[in-house]
């Protein structure tokens, strides 16, 4: 039987706001444990939430971005559990009347296709603590620093269908918190995590099959791998004559396997309730208008313009505009060197090479955008050729020179360009080279284009790499080919 996989994605994404969404407690993180809770986030007697306007406005940006319905009225409700790192009881969450209404994302997938995901709705809520379960020999820990951060839960409809589709649908949604500025997306810091909704059925049918919901996966890999396991557990305890119960599981990168953590809760079990302490929040038109005029070039945009603009490709606009510092970093790079299809090499190539071996974020980078743009321009006017252009990023990158221009002339890699000084070079290499002369004397023409290479190689060492490399090859094969 061909089985057909569904799979939905809550991603919960923590705002970059400074204080949390109804105290003025600090949202920084790493701060020591507990130093971080004030009374409302620790649900103490008498005390009454303020809801943060900027969670509010990062919200509705949000929803603005991905072209979302934004209801006039939202409504704040109690979810009710019991768990450790939950001191109040409950969390002041939007069940029935989010902030957000439907809207979608278009992904891009490897084959350069793209598909629209439709989103549900998006609501604010108030994260909680953590439960920490190290060094504790036996014990566990809460720290409630978290409580109170200001969350907003983005949930997808059930359109996508592989890991890759989901891994896509992620990153567009990164990709778009991080340009609006609302949350920096820290995966590792747990910024940003995701609860993965998970079903199979047989190609062709469309009632949906049993879904288990996989929780707070935390890393784009982890999404596709979690997915993976668990599609090919379900097909198989299916094919086994089981049945796939409706459950809350937790994904194990170590073994790279799911674990059951509990049956899944419905909606009554929480008991949710209107907030009687928030008032509803009511938008008006002027304030959407507002905030729709502060938004920035959105990732989608920026692609389209550094197609059209810039005659990038479409695979080189995806992947530039993918994360707001490479997109900016870029351009920069484009605007000193005047060329964007070099700018765009150089730094999907070269330099995220060389942040690659190091870990490094393009942030980070030791070669800024105005150096490497420099560097291009230095190639494109024959300053220098492609090899010596390597030796100078790498002296830049190891802090060898504040400029291109300083480390060409430290170095004395410009560019021999004068026709006389490499005609001489070339004449002395065919005079050192009797039996390579004869051996492109004696072979047959569509050979040649290959041995002269040999002759290049030897101009080029005799240059030590400052020839140009167009102007040898023209001159050498003139020189070999009046030899016949």
């Amino acid at each position: 039987m061909e089985w057909e996989t569904v799979i939905g994605l809550e991603v919960h994404v923590q705002l970059a706001t400074r204080s949390k969404i109804f105290s003025g407690a600090s949202t920084a993180f790493g701060a020591e444990p507990n130093t971080q809770a004030c009374a409302v986030d620790l649900g103490l007697p008498g005390v009454l939430p303020v809801l943060n306007e900027q969670a509010v406005a990062m919200a509705v940006q949000f929803g603005l971005a991905v072209h979302a319905d934004i209801p006039e009225v939202s409504v704040f409700d109690r979810k009710n559990y019991f768990y450790p790192d939950l001191p109040k009881g409950y969390q002041t969450s939007q069940m029935y009347h989010p902030i957000v209404g439907a809207g979608d994302v278009e992904i891009t997938l490897d084959d350069e296709s793209t598909k629209r995901i439709r989103i549900h709705h998006a609501h604010l809520e108030e994260d909680a603590g953590k439960s920490l379960h190290e060094d504790f020999h036996g014990m566990t820990g809460i720290d409630l620093n978290r409580a109170g951060t200001p969350l907003l839960e983005i949930v997808s409809e059930p359109d996508m269908r592989s890991a890759k589709e989901a891994a896509a649908y992620l990153k567009a949604i990164h990709s778009i918190v991080t340009y609006l500025g609302i949350s920096d997306g820290n995966m590792a810091e747990g910024s940003m995590r995701c609860d993965v909704n998970v079903s199979v059925r047989p190609k062709g049918q469309e009632a949906f099959g049993t879904r288990a919901e996989i929780k707070n996966v935390n890393s784009f890999r982890f999404v596709e791998r979690a997915i993976a396991y668990e599609v090919e557990r379900q097909i198989e305890l299916i094919e086994d004559g089981g049945k796939v119960v409706q459950e809350t599981r937790l994904f194990d990168p170590e073994r790279d396997e799911t674990r059951s953590m509990r049956t899944k809760e419905e909606a009554n079990d929480y008991r949710y309730f209107p907030c009687p302490d928030l008032l509803p929040v009511v938008l008006d038109q002027a304030y959407l208008d507002h905030l729709r005029s502060q938004l920035p070039e959105l990732p989608a945009d920026k692609r389209v313009r550094f197609q059209n603009e810039l005659g990038l490709s479409a695979y080189d606009a995806h992947v530039l505009s993918a994360s707001r510092e490479m997109a900016e970093f870029f351009e920069e790079v484009q605007q000193v060197c005047g060329d964007a299809k070099q700018a765009a090499n150089w730094v999907q190539g070269e330099l995220s090479g060389a942040l690659n071996r190091e870990n490094l974020s393009i942030q980070n980078s030791p070669v800024s955008a105005k150096q490497l743009g420099e560097l291009i321009s230095r190639v494109l006017d024959d300053t220098i050729n492609g090899k010596a252009a390597k030796q100078v990023f790498q002296a830049l990158w190891n802090g060898q020179g504040d400029s291109a221009d300083a480390i060409i002339d430290a170095k004395g890699l410009k560019q021999v360009t004068d026709t006389g000084a490499i005609e001489a070079m070339i004449d002395q290499v065919i005079a050192d080279s009797p039996a390579q002369v004869a051996q492109y004397r004696d072979s047959e023409p569509e050979k040649r284009g290959k041995m002269i290479g040999y002759f290049v190689g030897q101009v080029m060492k005799a240059s030590r790499g400052t020839a140009n490399p167009q102007q040898v090859n023209g001159l050498l094969k003139e020189k070999l080919d009046a030899l016949l």
